[in-house]
């Protein structure tokens, strides 16, 4: 699915709830909701620089998509990398690496964090972006 297709669907959940505190339960469930990573990738190699609680990023590239998979030791911050995934998981490296993630702002994400967890997801941006870069210099030479 295109990655504004699913932008566009996360922005529509949002908009059901009425205030923020239901809009951090639902984080929360995604959370939940997140596949394990393999306890392999939770080492300090695959640690994201930048966030404050602990959030560990593996990526693969198959069939020509990337793939992502994460944790976190933070219930809000594992549903803020839960939307990543979804958004940027099986998705073409060079159409990540020029995403406009659009949907950070529509749903009011961004502005509704503490400073440091705002730093953390573009921290969380950045390493999915950079992982894109990676695997695109690499196929693509």
């Amino acid at each position: 699915m295109a990655l504004t297709k699913i932008q566009d669907q996360i922005i529509e959940e949002f908009s059901a709830f009425e205030d923020w505190m239901d809009r951090y339960n639902y984080l929360i469930e995604l959370g939940h909701d997140l596949p394990a990573i393999d306890p392999k990738f939770k080492t300090d190699e695959y640690l994201i620089n930048g966030c404050q609680s602990k959030v560990w990023l593996h990526a693969d590239f198959e069939n020509g998509k990337m793939h992502f998979t994460a944790d976190s030791d933070a219930i809000i911050v594992k549903g803020i990398v839960a939307l990543l995934i979804r958004v940027m998981n099986q998705q073409e490296a060079s159409e990540i690496m020029n995403a406009d993630l659009y949907f950070i702002d529509k749903i009011g994400l961004k502005e509704n964090l503490s400073p440091t967890r705002s730093n953390g997801l573009v921290s969380m941006v950045k390493k999915m972006k950079m992982y894109s870069l990676a695997y695109y210099a690499k196929h693509k030479a």
